[in-house]
């Protein structure tokens, strides 16, 4: 088989074919070298194995794959989960709702929290590691993709966790002190849905069709049936989509209204508190996540 025989030919040969972080990444990963030992040590000689991987993952990337579903995983919030096209790959911007949530829940304090659409679980999990002692409760319509969480929560121990199939609030009876949810929110017509990593994602995960508002107004209607009175939303949405969602949620009597802005500096997480709180363990409002 023909191809790079060491690792300094293994990068030359990636960085020909992928961007430089890519590059990085896969070279490292498919010849299980640490990072940047192509450099100081080009010589290292990689086996057939390592050669062939590399070349499958070089072409399935230089194609548009996202690298998370070559590798089957994605670091988010300290930790790695596994990934598979049944869900949305975790990504930075996410963080912030999980600094969100983190924000109003004590590290004493056993409180009830819902994750709605949780995809690979990395928001729900990421949360029930940070506080042990609070009950997780997530949920989504896909099968294959509580699948999935499920593989990541028995991976990472979070015992805390346990999954429902459910669209939504459809099979949620309890109340919670705390909901988030990264629900789709891309617009039906925008062209980043035919363009780049979003090609490969879970079409029903990304866009809800029309304005993308659709299912963050289900969300924040439903809300105070399944909040305990002072209980927190919290949603991640577009980059544009704040003053909207604030509206959405004043109309539904949620106050105390607080948004966070992601890596970029962009409006990305609002939520509020159901109205008329009674005396509980939940942060007080901060005016901002």
């Amino acid at each position: 088989m023909t191809g790079p025989a060491t690792l300094g030919e293994a990068w030359q040969a990636a960085r020909q074919r992928v961007d430089a972080l890519d590059a990085r990444v896969l070279v490292r990963e498919a010849c299980g070298c640490g990072e940047g030992r192509w450099i100081s040590h080009p010589e290292t000689p990689i086996d057939p194995a390592q050669r062939h991987r590399l070349a499958d993952w070089l072409a399935r990337r230089a194609s548009g794959e996202p690298v998370a579903y070559i590798l089957g995983w994605r670091e988010f919030y300290g930790h790695r989960f596994a990934v598979t096209r049944d869900v949305l790959i975790p990504r930075p911007d996410t963080e912030t709702l999980v600094d969100a949530a983190l924000t109003r829940i004590p590290q004493d304090v056993p409180l009830d929290v819902l994750d709605l659409g949780t995809g690979s679980a990395c928001i729900a999990i990421a949360i029930a590691l940070a506080r042990p002692l609070v009950r997780v409760l997530a949920t989504d319509a896909s099968a294959a993709a509580l699948a999935v969480a499920a593989d990541n929560a028995r991976a990472l121990t979070a015992a805390n966790v346990r999954f429902v199939q459910s669209d939504w609030y459809q099979a949620v009876g309890d109340r919670f002190d705390l909901i988030v949810s990264n629900p789709p929110y891309i617009a039906g017509d925008d062209a980043h849905l035919a363009e780049g990593d979003l090609r490969f994602e879970p079409a029903a995960a990304l866009s809800p069709g029309g304005d993308g508002l659709d299912a963050l107004r289900t969300l924040v209607a439903s809300a105070p049936d399944h909040l305990r009175p002072g209980g927190w939303l919290l949603l991640e949405h577009g980059w544009d989509q704040g003053a909207a969602v604030a509206v959405l949620l004043a109309a539904a009597g949620f106050g105390s209204l607080v948004t966070a802005l992601d890596l970029g500096g962009h409006h990305r997480v609002s939520g509020g508190r159901l109205a008329e709180p009674s005396p509980s363990a939940l942060g007080t409002d901060r005016g901002s996540v």
